[in-house]
């Protein structure tokens, strides 16, 4: 007997969240990838439970049509499984009305931005997708992908060039306020995202140019926003766990965590769903959530990866499970990260560091240590400068942020003869050629992390000059080399001097 698949006819109603199709489009959203069906998606479905409108999204993945024509195939349904060690929980959110392939068809992607039914353009393309510069923070102009959008009006490959190329027509047909939301993690991503659309609007002809920002000053905003949910990649076994549940078959199950958070600023030009009634938070200041988050979370989460990578761990639960790896992520976490933000009044930093732990620890999801690794030469540069030159700044070398930064390296640019291992090896990362090319030329271990922080687009060049940190990073990966990632964690944990004890000692040793 054949089983359906997934419709709009065949959900059980205690599994659909949005019962009724959206009564329209008003979203266009960018990244039509997993974390949006999980985080975004259920927050829309939610409101539109709550308080119906037009709050239906136009999803739009930027080169696969995998997931699109899955999509289409399932009258825009799909079902989210939360996993966790007490079971499954399945839910149907049912917030789309259509699909675009940014790849297959740009223009499109143009004309819906500049729609006057879209009320907000929202984005989750991860931090590379934003063709940000890392020496200077400003849009790449050198990057081939943005000089080709700056010469095409109407097949822009971009986010920022398609954002951009969307409101030029917007502005000249209707001109009608909208919204551009990031929901990505981006320090002050709504800043960030503004700041490259017009940079990138900086480069047309002057009349073009400053009507258009003109107007973007009074109909365009760009709020703030903190996302926080693990996803991780889908699987047949997702899908069969949906299928259990539910009794049809669905071919693109998203898998997520149980917690969800999303906080953002109340700057919206064109209206807003009623994202409240799926626990959103609204406020005046999102940066304190930002930064809990981008380093609390994200910039530990990356070391649990690395370490864990190293240690021969396919996931994040059996990485944290192992004392060395759980100890250094206490120890980056409260020493290193904490340090440098100031945690909203609302959170319970106890409870916020417990809760941490015990996402990672969600044997039931197993995020695999390889997602969780890739991109690293673009979401370390969000994670480690700032924190690392305010340690620095203050006389210490922070050990784990320097541990995060060789473990990261000996995943991604292993030194000659070196094997990171079948973890580290599936990670994904766009510097990963360019990195090991400076491992291979390198003289020395320090030669090559000065070379990284010199030459290698990831970090400011301003890191550099700190040699104390650039030789304690060569250190652990001589050590993650030599005896393993157990052994470079345990060095360090050890007691060091000051960068103050460390002039001294070297002036003594000089004389």
């Amino acid at each position: 007997m054949s089983v359906p698949t997934l419709s709009r006819r065949n959900v059980p109603a205690a599994a659909q969240i949005q019962r009724r199709a959206p009564e329209g489009t008003g979203i266009v959203h960018l990244g039509l990838g997993n974390f949006h069906r999980a985080h975004q998606a259920v927050y829309t479905a939610l409101a539109m439970e709550r308080e119906p409108g037009p709050w239906g999204i136009l999803g739009v993945a930027s080169r696969s049509s995998t997931v699109a024509d899955a999509m289409n195939a399932q009258d825009l349904l799909y079902s989210v499984v939360e996993i966790s060690p007490e079971g499954s929980r399945v839910s149907v959110p049912g917030s789309h009305t259509g699909t675009l392939v940014a790849e297959q068809d740009p223009e499109s992607v143009v004309r819906a931005i500049a729609d006057p039914a879209t009320k907000i353009v929202t984005i989750t393309v991860t931090e590379h997708g934003y063709t940000v510069s890392p020496e200077t923070g400003s849009l790449d102009l050198d990057s081939d992908a943005v000089r080709r959008d700056l010469g095409e009006v109407w097949t822009p490959r971009t986010t920022i060039g398609q954002i951009a190329r969307g409101l030029a027509l917007r502005a000249s047909t209707h001109a009608a306020p909208v919204t551009v939301l990031s929901c990505d993690n981006l320090l002050s991503n709504g800043r960030q995202t503004e700041r490259l659309v017009r940079e990138f609007v900086g480069t047309f002809a002057p009349t073009l140019r400053d009507d258009l920002l003109s107007w973007m000053d009074s109909s365009v905003t760009f709020p703030n926003s903190m996302v926080d949910r693990i996803v991780p990649s889908g699987s047949d076994r997702y899908n069969e766990t949906a299928l259990a549940h539910l009794g049809v078959r669905d071919t693109i199950a998203v898998p997520a965590e149980p917690f969800t958070m999303w906080v953002m600023e109340e700057r919206f030009a064109a209206g807003r769903p009623a994202w409240e009634h799926g626990g959103a938070l609204f406020t005046d200041d999102v940066e304190p959530y930002e930064l809990m988050k981008v380093r609390l979370l994200n910039g530990t989460h990356s070391l649990i990866a690395y370490l864990g990578a190293l240690d021969g761990r396919a996931t994040i639960p059996e990485s944290v499970a192992q004392p060395f790896v759980e100890a250094a992520a206490r120890r980056i976490l409260c020493d290193e990260y904490l340090p440098t933000v100031t945690v909203p009044e609302s959170v319970d930093t106890d409870d916020y560091i417990r809760q941490l732990f015990s996402r990672w620890s969600n044997t039931a999801l197993g995020h695999r240590t390889s997602q969780v690794g890739s991109d690293g030469s673009v979401k370390l540069a969000q994670r480690i400068p700032i924190p690392a030159l305010e340690h620095l700044r203050r006389g210490t070398v922070p050990q784990y942020l320097s541990l995060t930064v060789a473990a990261y390296l000996c995943c991604i640019a292993p030194p000659p003869g070196f094997d990171p291992g079948p973890h580290a090896r599936s990670m994904t990362d766009p510097a990963r050629p360019r990195l090991a090319g400076m491992a291979d030329n390198a003289a020395s271990t320090t030669e090559f992390v000065r070379s990284v922080f010199v030459d290698g687009g990831l970090f400011p060049s301003t890191l550099a000059s700190h040699t104390e940190f650039v030789s304690r990073i060569a250190d652990f990966v001589d050590i993650i080399v030599r005896h393993g990632p157990a052994a470079a964690a345990g060095e360090a944990s050890d007691p060091v001097p000051d960068l103050g004890t460390i002039t001294s000692l070297q002036s003594s040793a000089t004389i």
